[in-house]
């Protein structure tokens, strides 16, 4: 396979160019106006931001990107799915108005949001794909029914998967509630009988007779007939189903990568990462730590394994922030993410890409 092109720029800017100047002009050297996007639907994959996190991508980036595929003819639309965990995001009215607590709104952004996998996160599509450890996965509707998939991802640290750049924004990222049940458990879900509060509505939705009430009138799972769909977490409006969360680290980075193969088989799709405030952690978390390495600039590719790689080789690249955890830590293992997240191994994820045909690690990056 020949080397992917991937394109970057730093953040310097001068009296008559500014950021969003450079962003646009970055997209259109890495061949977005390429893109056929008369009259189509154009799903941009965006984090809106937990609340009380920080590091969030500026819904400006996300204006200008709009406002371009609007003069290509597009009809975009900004979309994130629900969350498996408890937070603001775990439904589409807390979702939303998260990510307008963060400035993200039809006049902030010149554009509608959609939460991709619907009110409580079960509004899905089953993608066949037949990889090694998914044969289903279950996408979002609103991105599957978009004819262009972009992304916009922040790139930084991440605790289980040791980086979270362009496939962990697809893969999890477009995951509904199921789908992310499925990339980090192995295992079923169970009942917390301290949050449940016996109103049966998980029991109506289960097509397996799996949920049925215990002596003292909470609901139990019997996993002999739970298939894992995670269709009950979704409907709990008390976070009384959770998910085990036992799934190994490396297998659930082979997951993500094969999730992300989902999103973008079979269709048009371009992707931009945002290497600044590369803060250790997951922005689903309701905080955002001191970066470990200086802002290094913006990169874009319509190869998102590669684009992934070359996000991950600027940051070893970097000088460490003095102060930072990663400054705190041993520097055993030559590498920035590795070292943050010493349990961590996030060239799985790329290793698996690779191998399912996802993109090629190998690039050629050309300074814009």
């Amino acid at each position: 396979m020949e080397k992917a092109k991937v394109y970057t720029t730093n953040l310097r800017t001068h009296g008559t160019t500014s950021l969003l100047d450079k962003l646009e002009r970055l997209v259109k050297q890495a061949g977005i106006e390429n893109l056929d996007f008369q009259d189509k639907y154009v799903a941009i994959k965006i984090h809106f931001g937990e609340p009380g996190n920080l590091a969030y991508l500026r819904p400006n980036y996300a204006h200008r990107i709009v406002d371009l595929i609007k003069s290509l003819g597009g009809k975009p639309f900004l979309t994130d799915c629900n969350t498996l965990y408890v937070g603001g995001r775990k439904n589409a009215l807390d979702h939303i108005e998260s990510a307008y607590q963060n400035g993200y709104n039809p006049f902030s952004c010149g554009c509608h949001i959609l939460i991709a996998d619907g009110l409580k996160g079960t509004d899905e599509v089953l993608v066949p794909i037949h990889q090694k450890h998914v044969q289903e996965a279950k996408i979002g509707r609103a991105i599957m029914d978009a004819d262009i998939f972009i992304t916009m991802t922040h790139f930084k640290g991440h605790e289980s998967t040791g980086f979270g750049g362009t496939l962990k924004n697809i893969g999890m990222g477009c995951g509904s509630r199921a789908g992310k049940m499925e990339m980090h458990s192995s295992s079923k879900p169970q009942v917390n009988p301290e949050q449940c509060r016996s109103c049966g509505m998980c029991q109506k939705i289960c097509a397996h007779s799996a949920l049925n009430f215990d002596e003292n009138h909470k609901m139990h799972i019997d996993h002999s007939r739970c298939v894992g769909c995670g269709r009950c977490i979704g409907m709990c409006n008390f976070d009384a189903i959770e998910p085990m969360n036992d799934e190994a680290n490396d297998i659930l980075n082979e997951k993500i990568a094969e999730y992300s193969l989902a999103v973008v088989q079979g269709r048009p799709h371009f992707h931009i990462s945002f290497v600044m405030d590369v803060s250790p952690c997951c922005d689903c978390h309701a905080e955002n730590d001191l970066p470990i390495v200086p802002d290094i600039g913006i990169f874009a590719s319509f190869d998102p394994v590669a684009l992934d790689q070359a996000c991950v080789d600027a940051v070893n690249q970097a000088p460490v922030i003095a102060g930072s955890v990663l400054d705190e830590h041993r520097h055993d293992h030559h590498d920035h993410f590795t070292d943050t997240h010493p349990d961590t191994n996030w060239q799985t994820c790329l290793a698996h890409g690779e191998e399912i045909g996802l993109g090629t690690r190998e690039y050629e990056l050309i300074h814009c």
